[in-house]
């Protein structure tokens, strides 16, 4: 019978300066005690008082010298999926995958991701598969139609919008999609988050609201792609929210990392009882100077400084407020007539029971 380890056995055996090889070659991990190795960096064979490995400094592989396209054959194509380049990016799609699920901004197999490698192919991630648990073997190449070129699992069914926003906007290299519930919150309610009252989210989101459509369908990504020229970030309503990067595939999940921090900020902002304070225009006008300088776009740019920070639509909520005492002693609120007809019919009863 195989032996069973449980993390309290791991324990021991590291209290007793044991080293690994004594475990058994079938011996099965419970899953306490294979996330209690991970978390000591212990293999098996090596002991637990030993110091870890340095790990694998990461390096940059460089794109292929010949740029590929749909139109390449298929040999061409699966050797460019299989390459140390298209490896390395589908590493990077898994990572922001697991940061997506780790804060909560997917849940079920929501969400996904996509890479632009080709002048009309991309790297996206599976359908059915939990963002938190991908693994590089599961991602799919796909050209600008949505056709799989590549890939054992099937590629996500919102990938159209993903390659539409790609075709829209020349310089989109990398996107995110997911579900982020402060964010969402006001993509569901149809209001697009209030302005000057954070640098990062000035600086580094530009955020518009698209309409409602059936996810996947190109109608939806068509409403979003119509945004991506002057807006990096696009709330879906009732859905989630999708941002575009011109550098990298994290630097798209960033965009989703500080829309949410704002959007919570805001929120939690409107429960304290006063009006937030707010940047003023020369403030702003700042800011967006260095949002141009970093090449990220917004409609606002150009603009004069008496036309920034307008949040007239905003409205922060129903805040509840005591109404004041009347000056002549008078209870506030009250109704003669009804008072008089609670009286007479006090009056009835009260006779009756005598």
């Amino acid at each position: 019978m195989k032996k069973v380890i449980s993390a309290r056995d791991v324990e021991e055996m590291q209290r007793l300066g044991q080293d690994l090889s004594a475990l058994p070659a079938d011996a099965i991990l419970t899953p306490s005690a294979r996330d209690l190795l991970r978390d000591l960096d212990l293999q098996p064979g090596r002991r637990m008082d030993a110091p870890a490995a340095k790990p694998k400094a990461s390096v940059e592989v460089a794109p292929p010298a010949k740029p590929l396209n749909s139109r390449s054959s298929k040999t061409d194509l699966d050797a460019f999926f299989n390459s140390a380049y298209c490896e390395q990016l589908k590493e990077q799609m898994c990572e922001m995958g697991r940061r997506l699920w780790q804060r909560a901004y997917v849940d079920g197999n929501g969400g996904n991701i996509a890479i632009r490698v080709g002048e009309d192919i991309a790297l996206c991630t599976p359908t059915l598969v939990s963002k938190g648990f991908m693994k590089p073997a599961d991602m799919a190449l796909v050209d600008f139609e949505g056709n799989q070129l590549a890939g054992v699992k099937k590629r996500t069914s919102e990938i159209l919008m993903h390659l539409q926003m790609m075709k829209r906007q020349p310089r989109a290299v990398a996107t995110v999609h997911c579900h982020p519930p402060y964010a969402t919150a006001f993509a569901v309610a149809g209001v697009t988050p209030p302005t000057c009252m954070i640098p990062e989210y000035e600086v580094f989101a530009s955020v518009a609201i698209a309409p409602y459509r059936t996810p996947g369908t190109p109608e939806m990504g068509q409403l979003v792609a119509d945004l991506v020229d002057k807006h990096n970030t696009i709330l879906m309503a009732n859905h989630g929210v999708v941002a575009w990067s011109h550098n990298n595939v994290e630097d798209a999940y960033f965009k989703m990392e500080i829309l949410e921090a704002y959007c919570r900020t805001v929120m939690v902002t409107t429960q304290l009882g006063k009006a937030p304070n707010t940047m003023t225009g020369t403030q702003l006008q700042d800011l967006l100077k260095i949002k141009e300088s970093l090449g990220i776009p917004d409609p606002r740019h150009g603009l004069k400084e008496c036309e920034l920070c307008d949040n007239a639509e905003w409205r922060p909520g129903v805040s509840c407020a005591v109404p004041a005492k009347p000056a002549n002693g008078e209870t506030a609120g009250t109704d003669p007539e009804a008072e008089e007809l609670v009286r007479a019919i006090t009056d009835q009863i009260m006779a009756g029971s005598k």
